[in-house]
């Protein structure tokens, strides 16, 4: 599975901005995708992810302010990001996962894109 993500670059604070990865290859059974970041020093997180049945789940950080989507029919996978905050400054990693247990993705999934950079200035 081959992951390419885009949109990432620089936003004043507040706002808006989409990100989108395109999922290829061995995607069969993929349940999974979702979306990570790390900012400097700190541990990567979970943001975002949407399960094929169409079911989300947000980090506490980003409820209200990001909506994931999904296209199934592109094998594309959205981050529609409003009201940027300076603390959502980051690396943004695409990510999926034939996994259906939905608890772990809060440590990581299985197939992982290259990262894009999303810099709010404030």
């Amino acid at each position: 599975v081959q992951l390419q993500a885009s949109g990432g670059g620089l936003v004043q604070a507040g706002g808006p901005l989409r990100l989108s990865c395109a999922a290829s290859g061995s995607i069969f059974n993929i349940n999974a995708m979702g979306w990570y970041r790390q900012a400097p020093g700190k541990q990567r997180e979970l943001v975002a992810f949407i399960t094929n049945n169409g079911s989300r789940n947000y980090a506490n950080s980003v409820k209200g302010r990001f909506t994931i989507s999904r296209d199934n029919a592109e094998n594309t996978v959205y981050l529609q990001m409003n009201s940027l905050k300076a603390e959502d400054t980051a690396v943004y990693y695409c990510a999926a996962d034939r996994n259906t247990y939905t608890r772990t993705y809060y440590d990581g999934m299985t197939y992982w894109g290259k990262g894009t950079q999303v810099t709010v200035s404030s």
